[in-house]
């Protein structure tokens, strides 16, 4: 489909910076089949992906068809609704990729259909999306855990050293990955054993155009100059942490640890999805990944679904869903 690939490219490229909104993309092609616009949703405060696309399109939009990975907005907020507008504009057809399950935004479809505008809906899994639609779905933050690993299960050798398991490749993904989330979750004895940066960095030390908020969960007082080139924040519980940061705006986090740390939102039963990345080295025995048990029965263990495996140099990166 003509602007398909390009929707879901401006939907993943603002990833990181719309919350509370969702990343949607929209591209909009003529009616003689040429890809006239493409863009985003702006940060909080500003346009919505559609009106975004329709500004650059401008006169052509009249008569052409509208690709959007979420369904056009049917309510007035910070902005207007992005239904109308699409109508407004005398766009002839909106293909949509994902419902909006929000009851106080959805109904775009339907309006538009009410004034004439032909409307396709294209089930389609938009990983940009998927974030936010959990976060929704569960009222909280959409939580995914993160860790690096020997493909025995161990995040450091029996010395205490971790660095480096994986390559620098996965490195490299690692700090993509993380411009992309709202925020960094570690507990206090890494804050404090390891004092590391949370930041999302270039290959030459760089940092990255956006940086997610540093998040410490844990009792424990952090030294004075760990962790302090961005700031961070602190809070004593996963689920303090959790409150705090959706009712700031986060939807989208990234649990890295430690062992002690991804023990506890495993046990709360809210990790979401799972990234593991593998090296293939053995240790025989270390830091595990979790410090405890989580269940004494194989039988009652969560189990998740390998959404998708990636080679990242010698590594390898599983990535589940609950």
């Amino acid at each position: 489909m003509k602007g398909l690939q390009e929707a879901l490219a401006a939907g993943e490229k603002v990833r990181g910076t719309t919350s509370p909104n969702p990343p949607v993309g929209c591209a909009i092609v003529s009616a003689d089949g040429n890809v006239i616009a493409v863009a985003g949703t702006s940060p909080v405060g500003g346009a919505h992906a559609e009106i975004n696309a329709l500004r650059q399109a401008g006169d052509k939009a009249r008569h052409a068809t509208a690709v959007v990975t979420l369904e056009p907005c049917n309510h007035t907020g910070r902005t207007g609704p992005c239904s109308h507008a699409l109508a407004a504009a005398g766009i002839a057809r909106v293909v949509y990729l994902t419902a909006d399950p929000n009851p106080a935004a959805s109904g775009g479809a339907d309006y538009l259909r009410g004034r004439g505008v032909e409307v396709i809906h294209v089930p389609t899994e938009v990983c940009a999306l998927q974030p936010w639609l959990t976060s929704l779905r569960h009222a909280r933050v959409s939580v995914t855990a993160k860790f690096a690993a020997t493909v025995d299960g161990f995040t450091a050798a029996p010395d205490g050293t971790s660095q480096w398991i994986t390559g620098p490749t996965a490195r490299e993904h690692v700090h993509a990955d993380r411009e992309k989330r709202d925020a960094i979750i570690i507990g206090t004895g890494t804050a404090i054993s390891d004092n590391p940066s949370l930041t999302a960095r270039n290959t030459d030390g760089t940092l990255r155009a956006r940086q997610p908020r540093r998040v410490v969960v844990g009792k424990r007082r952090v030294p004075e100059g760990n962790l302090t080139r961005l700031g961070f924040e602190q809070y004593e519980t996963p689920e303090e942490a959790m409150r705090a940061l959706w009712e700031t705006g986060a939807r989208d986090v990234l649990v890295e640890g430690g062992a002690s740390l991804l023990g506890s939102f495993f046990k709360l039963n809210v990790v979401d999805r799972v990234q593991a990345y593998l090296a293939p080295m053995i240790l025989g025995g270390g830091r595990a990944v979790v410090e405890q048990a989580l269940t004494p029965t194989l039988a009652d263990a969560t189990r998740f679904r390998t959404s998708q495996v990636t080679q990242l140099g010698n590594d390898i990166l599983i990535e589940m869903e609950r």
